[in-house]
């Protein structure tokens, strides 16, 4: 393939470690690590290869590591939820979750040398973690409400689970995609409200109807990095379910072939479409497939704006409700998650539901058990009518726990927005995003308004600060939004904030 030996001489540091030993190769070394420590470990295994089982180490909390699960749609039964909590439990405060915007949990305070007893609870219970960091597929994303939403068009459950045990061996870890040049995002759509961002993903599959048949058009090389962020651009190919496997798999095989493993701030997918072009791109796709792919729909079945589902809806199934919990920035401590196991089993069917906006949904519980679950003692805390800036924040890890972020954004994330919901009156949910640093975990380019971590100085001193992003939206005609202020310190930044909710959102003051 042109370039190839030419990329393979420029190789960067992570491809010359990842020639070396690949990263699922650890994985018969978790006990030996558990005996010697954390400090002990190789540098390489340790920082880097771990993390293709999900193990993190995490520079700022030393010896403590995070451990990011696969939770294909963001699903996990009540018994999973059980064995994370139990987990989480052990670790005092040092142990917790976050709901992740991959729709995914991530468990903070974990020792090296619980791995092996850890992983084996997973396997009794059927989590995993596996190729779920570095250059790998991460957690598939599809609607939070797949199965259950009366106007769905296609439950997509089934055709996630199937893409991900493609990609992982059916969670025992497949090196056919454990090397790829850069990290991959793939979603897929079935309901009217683009429920998954497709926008942003490398992959997406997005529900169109051709010849009144009901299939995906695909859109692909969307991603955030800190050099660029690009939204996804149709393949101009609309495949029937069926196909969905296997053009994820050709999609992926030409971008492990032929991506470039030079510079990695230009080793994501859209680098090679614009290298080959989109026609030659969608040539490769097609000969690895072994077929000719179809024209694209010509529209697609995004049609409605984006729904948070935090509240009490009516399910396609008679006599059945979803229930959505606001769970403020996404963070949970074993108290919570031994709850949401709880309410999961007592008033549905033992399902829980995670979203990309951090929120759980507890699907199944009938018309006769919905009061008293609103008269739960944990939904003071996990409301589901919040106020309307608490209600739509998004926010990454932060600086408590991530070594990238440049500012804490969690608990700032909340603060702020409680501050500003006291002195205003907001007419709708703004959704508001913080993230800590550039590789933007946090999306601030599909929010309302985006709040990027970095430093500025300030009466001669560097201070946190925030680069303001706006006009992201998503649902029908989703684009990403730009940066339109740089450097503003986090202490000025609450009178910036009550403006333009006053001018561009109908808040008024108090």
């Amino acid at each position: 393939m042109t370039g190839t030996v030419e990329r393979q001489q420029k190789l960067n540091k992570f491809e010359k470690f990842k020639a070396e030993k690949d990263g699922l190769a650890v994985k018969t070394e978790l006990e030996k690590f558990a005996n010697i420590g954390w400090e002990a470990i190789d540098k390489t295994d340790r920082d880097h290869r771990l993390k293709w089982l999900g193990v993190f180490f995490r520079p700022v909390t030393p010896g403590k590591f995070m451990l990011r699960m696969r939770m294909p749609n963001g699903f996990i039964t009540s018994q999973q939820m059980g064995v994370l909590a139990e987990i989480v439990q052990r670790y005092g405060e040092d142990g917790s979750a976050d709901i992740t915007t991959r729709q995914n949990l991530q468990l903070r305070g974990i020792r090296i040398e619980d791995i092996p007893d850890i992983f084996h609870r997973f396997e009794q219970v059927g989590l995993t973690t596996v190729q779920s960091g570095m250059d790998n597929v991460r957690n598939i994303t599809g609607s939070p409400v797949a199965g259950i939403d009366a106007d769905e068009l296609y439950d997509t459950r089934e055709l996630v689970q199937q893409v991900q045990d493609m990609i992982t061996g059916n969670s025992k870890g497949n090196p056919e995609f454990t090397n790829l040049p850069r990290k991959f995002n793939i979603a897929i759509a079935g309901c009217r409200d683009n429920s998954v961002h497709a926008e942003i993903n490398d992959i997406a599959f997005v529900p169109a109807y051709k010849n009144d048949k009901f299939g995906f058009n695909v859109l692909v090389g969307g991603f955030f990095s800190a050099k660029r962020c690009a939204a996804a651009i149709p393949l101009n190919a609309w495949v029937e379910p069926n196909q969905v496997v296997a053009i994820c798999r050709a999609i992926l095989e030409v971008f492990r072939d032929n991506g470039s493993r030079g510079n990695r701030q230009k080793s994501r997918l859209m680098w090679l479409i614009d290298e080959w072009g989109l026609d030659e791109f969608r040539s490769k796709v097609q000969q690895q497939m072994g077929q000719i792919l179809e024209t694209e729909a010509p529209k697609d079945e995004i049609i409605w704006e984006k729904r948070d589902h935090i509240g009490v809806y009516k399910q396609k199934q008679p006599g059945l409700n979803y229930i959505g919990l606001h769970i403020p920035v996404g963070r949970l401590y074993a108290d919570n998650m031994f709850d949401l196991a709880r309410l999961a089993e007592v008033y549905g069917n033992g399902e829980i539901r995670l979203t990309v906006e951090q929120n759980v949904i507890i699907p199944n519980v009938p018309e006769s058990r919905i009061e008293p679950f609103l008269g739960e003692p944990l939904l003071e805390k996990f409301s589901i009518n919040p106020q309307p800036l608490t209600r739509a924040v998004v926010s990454c890890t932060g600086a408590q726990f991530c070594n990238f972020a440049m500012i804490e954004t969690k608990s700032r994330a909340l603060a702020v927005a409680k501050e500003v919901e006291a002195e205003l009156f907001i007419p709708k949910p703004v959704r508001i995003h913080w993230t800590g640093c550039p590789n933007s975990c946090g999306q601030p380019q599909v929010a309302d308004i985006g709040l990027m971590g970095t430093k500025a100085r300030k009466n001669g001193k560097m201070v946190d600060s925030v680069d303001l992003y706006m006009g992201g939206t998503v649902g029908k005609d989703a684009k990403l939004g730009s940066c339109v202020q740089k450097g503003i310190p986090c202490e000025d930044l609450k009178p910036i904030l009550r403006n333009l909710l006053i001018e561009n959102f109908g808040a008024k003051p108090k």
